[in-house]
C-alpha cells in the first residue's frame, strides 16, 4: 500500500494531508484534488502552476457549478455517471455537493438510480474503485488486499453480487452497491473517504444475459458454490482481519441463505453486520415505534404480516419477535409469507433460517386457517387482521386493492410499508395504498415517491430507507472501537430514529425524518449505539461526554484539507 499520502489532524482537529505527490500526480488524486480551488501558494509549493486555469475559486463556487451541471442532465442514469466521475476526480467536492443537496441527490447516488447503474455497469464503467476479489486470487488474497489505495481502511462494504436490491444476480455490476453505501457513510456519518473500501467478491454469475454479453467485465463463469465458495470467503475474512486489523465489515446483498450463514459464522471473529438483515429490521421497527407513538399504542400489541422471507423479511421478523420476548410476550403475532404462502413448520422447509419465524400448526389453526393448504396473502390478512403490513418481496403490485381494503376494514390506521426497491419492485405505490384505505393508512416506502394528494391536502411519503440507520451504527462502532456489533445496537438505533420524528410530522402521518436531517440523525444514532456498546461491555468504559466527543471527532466535514509537503 502506498505511503505517498497520509491523513492526520492538527491540534484543532482539522484534517490535513501529508503527501509526496506534486503536479499532475496531485491533481489526479481524488482525495487531494481541489481543481481550481488550489490556492496560489499551493500551486507554487506543489508544482501546480500552469496546470489549472488562473482563477482561484472556492469550494462553495465549485458546488454551485457542479449542481448546475448535474441538473442539466435530465436522465437519472446520466446524472449518476456525472456524479461518479466527479467522485473519482474530486472526492471532497462530490461529498460536499451531496451533503448540501441530500433530498435531490440521494436518489441518484443510491436507490433507485443505483439499480439502473448496476444493471448497466459493464457498459458505463469508467474507472475502477475499490477491490475485486476473484477465485483466481485464491491463496494470495492477502497480497491483493495490499493493493488497496489506503493503508488506513476502517470500514469495508463487501458484496458477492448475488442479490442486488430486488434485481437479483448482477455479477460484477453489484460493485455499485458498496460504492454507493460507502458514499452514504461519508456523507451522512462523516467517515473519512480515505478510510473506506468497497469490495466485490466476484465468484461468477448465473445471469444468462450477463454471460452472453460480450462487454461483461466480471468473471465469465457459473457462480461458485459449496465448499469452494465457503473456503474462498474464509480466506478473504482471514486476510481482511490481518491486513486491516480492527476494521468494521458490512455484508451487503448476499443471497438469503449465505447472508445468515456468513453473519453468524464471522460476526464474532471481526466486527461485522448485515444491513439487509439487521439494518432493514431496524428501519422497519423505527417506523413501528413512530406509528405506535402517534397512536398511543404498544409495539407488542401490533399484529404484523411480512411478505418476503429473504434476508430483510426474516431479519425483521426475528427482531420483532425478540422485542416481543423482551416485553414479556413469548410469541408476538408476526406472520411471514414466502412465494409459497404462509411459512409454517409443517411444510418441508429447505431453508433452515426460516424455522425460527415459521408458524406452528396450533398457531395456524388458532387463526382459523387450514394447516393442510397453502395460505395466500389475502387469506392471511383476513385471518390475522394485521395492523402492520411489510413488503420485502421484490414483487411489484403484490399489495393489491383487495389486500389493502381488507386490512383497512379491521384497522383504523393500518401501517403499510412497501419496502422493496428499486421503485419498479415496490409492492404498491403510496397513492394506491392511500386511495384504497380512504386516506387512513400510514405509509412509508423503500424508494422515494413524490407527495400524494389526499382530499385537498398533500401528504409527504416518508422513505423507510436503511440510510437512516447503517451510517450511525457504523459511526458508533468505529468511535468506540467496539469489538462486536450486537442486535441490541440495532434496537437502540431503531428507538433513536423514531425519536427523531417530530410531533407535527407524526400528526401528519410521517414516520421518518426528512433526508436533509441525515447528519443529525446519524450522529444521534451513533451516540446511542456507542452507549449501548459501553453498557454491554463491548468497548472501553466511556462517559456520556466522552462518547459525544469521540463521535463528533470522527465526523469529517467535506472541506479541502491543508496540504503538507512530506517530501522534505
Amino acid at each position: 500500500m502506498t505511503s505517498e499520502l497520509e491523513f492526520d489532524r492538527d491540534e484543532r482537529g482539522r484534517w490535513r494531508a501529508r503527501t509526496t505527490l506534486r503536479g499532475r500526480g496531485l491533481t489526479f488524486n481524488e482525495l487531494l484534488n481541489k481543481g481550481t480551488a488550489f490556492t496560489a501558494d499551493e500551486r507554487r509549493a506543489f508544482g501546480i502552476e500552469g496546470l489549472v486555469p488562473h482563477a482561484v475559486t472556492t469550494l462553495r463556487d465549485q458546488v454551485a457549478l457542479a449542481l448546475e451541471i448535474a441538473r442539466d442532465k435530465t436522465d437519472a442514469l446520466e446524472r449518476y455517471i456525472y456524479l461518479a466521475a466527479l467522485q473519482d476526480r474530486n472526492e471532497t467536492l462530490f461529498d460536499r455537493l451531496v451533503l448540501e443537496n441530500l433530498e435531490e441527490l440521494l436518489p441518484v447516488v443510491y436507490t433507485p438510480t443505483v439499480g439502473q447503474a448496476c444493471l448497466k455497469y459493464s457498459h458505463i464503467f469508467r474507472r475502477g474503485r475499490g477491490l475485486w476479489i476473484t477465485p483466481e486470487h485464491r491463496g494470495r488474497i492477502r497480497q491483493v488486499l495490499g493493493n488497496a489505495p489506503s493503508r488506513d481502511v476502517r470500514l469495508i462494504v463487501l458484496t458477492d453480487n448475488e442479490r442486488i436490491l430486488g434485481l437479483g444476480d448482477l455479477g460484477a455490476g453489484g460493485m455499485g452497491i458498496p460504492i454507493g453505501k460507502l458514499a452514504l457513510y461519508t456523507v451522512a456519518a462523516g467517515i473519512h473517504p480515505s478510510q473506506v473500501l468497497p469490495m466485490s467478491l466476484d465468484v461468477g454469475t448465473d445471469n444468462e444475459s450477463l454471460l452472453g454479453d460480450p462487454q461483461y467485465l466480471g468473471v465469465r463463469a457459473r457462480r461458485l458454490r459449496g465448499e469452494p465458495y465457503q473456503s474462498l470467503v474464509e480466506e478473504l475474512v482471514e486476510a481482511i482481519a490481518a491486513v486491516f486489523p480492527g476494521v468494521l465489515l458490512q455484508w451487503e446483498d448476499f443471497k438469503k441463505a449465505n447472508a445468515f450463514t456468513l453473519l453468524e459464522r464471522y460476526r464474532e471473529r471481526l466486527p461485522s453486520f448485515n444491513d439487509d438483515i439487521q439494518g432493514t429490521a431496524a428501519v422497519v421497527m423505527a417506523g413501528m415505534f413512530a406509528a405506535c407513538r402517534a397512536q398511543g399504542e404498544r409495539l407488542v400489541d401490533q399484529r404484523v404480516v411480512i411478505v418476503g422471507a429473504g434476508a430483510a423479511g426474516v431479519g425483521t421478523a426475528r427482531q420483532l419477535l425478540a422485542a416481543s420476548a423482551r416485553a414479556g410476550d413469548a410469541r408476538g403475532c408476526v406472520a411471514v409469507l414466502d412465494s409459497q404462502g404462509l411459512v409454517v413448520e409443517a411444510r418441508n422447509l429447505r431453508d433452515e433460517y426460516k424455522r425460527g419465524v415459521a408458524w406452528s400448526e396450533a398457531q395456524v389453526s388458532a387463526a382459523g386457517l387450514d394447516p393442510e393448504r397453502e395460505k395466500s396473502l389475502l387469506e392471511v390478512v383476513r385471518a390475522v387482521r394485521p395492523s402492520v403490513l411489510i413488503g420485502a418481496s421484490g414483487t411489484s403490485g403484490l399489495f393489491t386493492e383487495a389486500v389493502v381494503r381488507e386490512m383497512a376494514l379491521h384497522c383504523p390506521r393500518p401501517l403499510i410499508l412497501p419496502m422493496s426497491n428499486p421503485t419498479s419492485k415496490c409492492e404498491a405505490r403510496p397513492e394506491q395504498v392511500l386511495a384504497w384505505s380512504e386516506g387512513r393508512a400510514l405509509v412509508a416506502t423503500g424508494s422515494p415517491f413524490p407527495p400524494v394528494m389526499v382530499g385537498e391536502r398533500s401528504r409527504r411519503v416518508a422513505q423507510a430507507n436503511n440510510v437512516f440507520v447503517f451510517p450511525g451504527v457504523g459511526l458508533g462502532v468505529l468511535a468506540t472501537g467496539a469489538r462486536f456489533v450486537s442486535d441490541a445496537m440495532f434496537l437502540r438505533a431503531a428507538e433513536t430514529l423514531a425519536s427523531c420524528v417530530g410531533a407535527r410530522d407524526l400528526a401528519e402521518g410521517e414516520l421518518y425524518p426528512r433526508q436533509r436531517e441525515l447528519r443529525q440523525v446519524a450522529r444521534a444514532i451513533a451516540e446511542a449505539v456507542a452507549r449501548q456498546a459501553r453498557d454491554e461491555g463491548l468497548c472501553a468504559e466511556l462517559s456520556d461526554d466522552e462518547i459525544v466527543e469521540r463521535v463528533g471527532r470522527e465526523m469529517w466535514q467535506p472541506d479541502y484539507p491543508e496540504l503538507v509537503n512530506a517530501a522534505g
